[in-house]
C-alpha cells in the first residue's frame, strides 16, 4: 500500500500527491484518511482522475470537514466495497440516501 499527502481540499474534492518514485494508484481505488480529531475519524476517498505530476483527484464519500493539506492518505489497493449477506439478497438500496 502506498501513501501520499493531501495538497488541496475543495468541498468533496480532495487532491492527493504521491511520490513519483512509487507507482501511482489505479483510478477507482479507495483511499483512507484519518482526521486529527479525538475519535480519529476515518474518511474514505475514491480516486477519480490523474492530474499529472503524481497528483490524483479524489471524491470524498463523506464530509471533508477537518481535512487539511499535508495529512497522510493511504491507498487501500482496492475499490470501495460493501459487505453483503443473506439479509441483503433480493433488496434494492439507494446508496446516496
Amino acid at each position: 500500500m502506498s501513501s501520499g499527502k493531501i495538497v488541496q481540499v475543495i468541498g468533496p474534492v480532495v487532491d492527493v500527491e504521491f511520490s513519483l518514485d512509487q507507482s501511482l494508484p489505479d483510478i477507482n481505488n479507495a483511499f483512507i484518511v484519518y482526521k486529527k480529531d479525538e475519535k480519529k475519524t476515518k474518511v474514505v476517498l475514491e480516486a477519480a482522475l490523474e492530474l499529472g505530476d503524481g497528483v490524483i483527484r479524489t471524491i470524498a464519500m463523506e464530509s471533508t470537514d477537518g481535512l487539511q493539506r499535508g495529512m497522510e492518505v493511504i491507498d487501500t489497493g482496492a475499490s470501495i466495497s460493501v459487505p453483503v449477506g443473506t439479509d441483503t439478497l433480493g433488496r434494492v438500496f439507494n446508496v446516496l440516501g
